[in-house]
């Protein structure tokens, strides 16, 4: 018996829709990433703009600027700046290495000259950066961040939370809920914190009061 060719035709006409929606449905592949490429080099004053005065702990010679590729919250490769004590710099770059590696998502790096030196500014952009000649947060010492010696990663998603329970930038505070799951959030045991901890670096987010979850530290500061 001949098939009826009006039966073809609406039987091919339902697989295309089904093959069709199933296109549709399937989640996009994977953002293709070129090879992890890091530089470093010297800076100076001017580069370093607001973020260092003379006075500072730690002089532009012996500061470096490592430029390297980072995985964005947009799933593809971007280019940012990092400036970091000349002792870290390459720790720095082999870390970030695993970071892009692991497709870790970093929604900005940008030196915080871009914001002033206004340590608010960055973290309410959610900016990774690290150093800025200024004080500890609520204190008058030197940070480790003054002696470059200080990482500070999705620092709205990572939030620092005061011993007085303030938190910073105010817009972190939904991300004080560490079970939550959005993309940069640091947990405890991740690729993040394992990359900077096998390093000897000390993760913030260990600590009691107060809690620095953007933070990672070099407990020897350079001199």
């Amino acid at each position: 018996m001949k098939p009826n060719r009006l039966v073809v035709a609406l039987l091919l006409a339902l697989t295309s829709v089904v093959v069709t929606t199933a296109c549709a449905d399937a989640s996009p592949p994977a953002e293709a990433l070129g090879p992890y490429a890091a530089h470093i080099g010297p800076v100076d004053a001017q580069r370093l703009g607001a973020s260092w005065r003379p006075g500072c702990p730690l002089g532009p010679d012996r500061l470096r600027l490592v430029s390297l590729r980072y995985v964005g919250f947009d799933g593809r490769e971007h280019q940012g700046e990092l400036v970091v004590a000349d002792s870290v710099a390459q720790e720095t770059a082999d870390i970030f290495g695993e970071l892009y590696a692991a497709r870790f998502p970093i929604e900005r790096m940008e030196t915080v000259d871009h914001y002033g030196g206004d340590d608010d500014r960055s973290m309410a952009a959610n900016n990774t950066s690290a150093f800025n000649c200024r004080p500890i947060t609520g204190g008058t010492q030197w940070s480790n961040h003054s002696y470059g010696t200080a990482i500070d990663i999705n620092t709205l998603r990572n939030p620092y939370v005061a011993a007085s329970g303030a938190v910073s930038p105010p817009e972190g505070k939904p991300f004080t809920d560490r079970t939550r799951t959005d993309p940069g959030v640091i947990h405890a045991g991740d690729t993040t914190v394992r990359s900077f901890t096998s390093r000897g670096w000390t993760w913030g987010g260990t600590w009691t009061s107060p809690i620095d979850y953007q933070h990672f530290e070099k407990g020897a500061r350079a001199r």
